[in-house]
């Protein structure tokens, strides 16, 4: 019997059975697709912090209080000293050149969240609000789409204005433009100086949710004069922040008092040793989405040989038929075959075109993106699924006697 007579007589045996091919198939459709859409998440929560972490720039440091391991900066280490928490005294030990000349900048930062911001009635909670210096929009990579910075006489003078984001400004003044009008926020009013370009949120976050402004402004209305929530600095490069790095746990060390540069109260971020320990996580998030995706293969794969040891319990009588005018036991075995590999290669194409399909949509916040190897990887393993796990039922039916089939009933 040549292939084409094969496929039609396989074809044939499977339209026989609509409903139950059909749900066999939908089972190894299933599978196809939550191994694409499911590595495609993985893959586009990656690209989604990866992008908000260069969004702060490859030569952007963040130092922050406490022990721990940072990007060449602080380090773990067994210390009974108390650790002390980041000042504006820290702030300006670093932004002196003649200690640190590899340091382009320096921005403190204080932090407040829940604050409430009014509009002529209308209220919005602000994810964030921020105290800074003007360094800190630069560092930080964030440009105003509308107005101007505030200025570092505004600083000094701690003037009450702001610039926001522009989710902050949409949810308060709709189309209207923020620039000059004043908002109440937490009590206090900010007059608008500028809204910041859109970031894009990672699903987690919006970052476009924000109220920034000069630091004894925030510190005076919110936060108290007390410890800083970390400091963003800016290297004169990207080459520069390793050495930058080195100047910060020097200076760090002399204003905090410490003498072991093993036992830091406070840590050194930088933009690629970020971008390492994300890497590292979303390889064992992807695989762990992968595992849990190939379960469902791994049972619709199940499910085939299920539906074939049926179809051979079904089909004996004719077996024996076939096996007594002559037909060889190759041909039983390839027809066999070839229908359970048909229902994985329908199934697992359909499961892709699934999964492209559903990419197009975000899941839980973020936007799917696809990974090219798991769309062939995931249909590959779909149909060597079929012949695997269809090969033991067709064995079954091709080494029937021919004497015992026809007495069947």
């Amino acid at each position: 019997m040549n292939p084409f007579e094969t496929l039609r007589f396989a074809f044939g045996g499977l339209a026989a059975n609509k409903v139950r091919s059909g749900l066999t198939m939908l089972g190894v459709l299933i599978g196809v697709a939550a191994v694409i859409l499911l590595l495609a998440v993985g893959n586009g929560s990656s690209q989604a912090v990866k992008d908000s972490i260069e969004k702060l720039g490859t030569n952007s440091l963040t130092i922050s209080s406490g022990s721990g391991f940072g990007g060449g900066g602080g380090r773990s280490g067994s210390s009974s000293t108390a650790t002390k928490p980041l000042t504006v005294d820290d702030a300006r030990a670093l932004a002196d050149p003649a200690s640190a000349p590899d340091i382009e900048s320096v921005a403190p930062e204080v932090t407040s969240s829940s604050q409430t911001a009014i509009y002529e009635g209308t209220s919005h909670a602000v994810g964030q609000v921020v105290g800074t210096y003007p360094a800190y929009f630069k560092a930080s990579n964030s440009k105003v789409a509308k107005g101007d910075y505030f200025s570092a006489d505004d600083v000094l003078n701690s003037r009450k204005v702001a610039v926001i984001g522009s989710t902050t400004a949409t949810d308060l003044f709709g189309t209207a433009s923020p620039v000059g009008r004043k908002v109440v926020l937490g009590g206090t009013p900010f007059t608008v100086v500028g809204v910041l370009e859109t970031k894009g949120g990672t699903g987690f976050q919006d970052p476009d949710d924000v109220v920034i402004a000069p630091l004894p402004t925030v510190q005076n209305a919110f936060t108290g004069f007390g410890a800083l929530s970390q400091i963003l600095v800016e290297a004169t490069s990207a080459s520069a922040t390793t050495p930058a790095q080195n100047e910060i746990t020097t200076v760090l060390m002399g204003t905090h008092g410490l003498k072991d540069p093993n036992s830091l109260d406070f840590r050194v971020s930088s933009q690629a040793s970020l971008l390492t320990t994300q890497a590292s996580t979303n390889k064992t998030f992807t695989v762990l989405l992968g595992a849990v995706a190939a379960i469902s293969l791994l049972v619709g794969g199940i499910g085939i040989t299920n539906i074939m040891l049926v179809t051979v319990t079904e089909r004996t009588r004719e077996i024996g038929i076939r096996k007594a005018i002559g037909a060889p036991k190759g041909v039983i075995l390839g027809q066999f075959l070839a229908e359970s590999t048909l229902l994985s290669l329908v199934g697992g194409g359909l499961g892709v075109v699934a999964g492209l399909i559903g990419s197009h949509f975000k899941i839980v916040g973020i936007k799917p993106v696809i990974i090219p190897e798991s769309v062939v990887g995931a249909f590959a393993i779909a149909v060597a699924i079929g012949l695997f796990f269809g090969s033991y039922p067709a064995n079954r039916a091709a080494s029937l006697r021919p004497i015992e089939a026809l007495r069947h009933e």
